[in-house]
């Protein structure tokens, strides 16, 4: 079976986003100063060739933890679906 990963990787809350804090500064330059505490990271999308949904989110969860996201300054949360 086939399925579909939707992986979303942002920085810990704990730590300093400094994408985000140079978005959110900007924001009132564009007249949206309602807008604050922007946080910036990734979305990945992938799909994995598995028996079964358990057997999928495991391999997800092993490329997450070793390749794509760096645990030390991000988190992940991700959707399995099958494709």
């Amino acid at each position: 079976m086939k399925f579909r990963a939707e992986i979303d990787i942002m920085p810990l809350k704990a730590l300093l986003d400094p994408q985000g804090k140079a978005v959110s500064a900007s924001m009132g330059n564009v007249g949206l100063t309602e807008i604050t505490n922007v946080r910036i990271g990734k979305h990945i999308t992938l799909e994995v060739d598995a028996d079964n949904k358990e057997v999928a989110n495991t391999k997800v969860t092993e490329a997450c933890t070793k390749l794509l996201a760096n645990q030390i300054m991000e988190g992940f949360e991700f959707t399995l679906e099958e494709a």
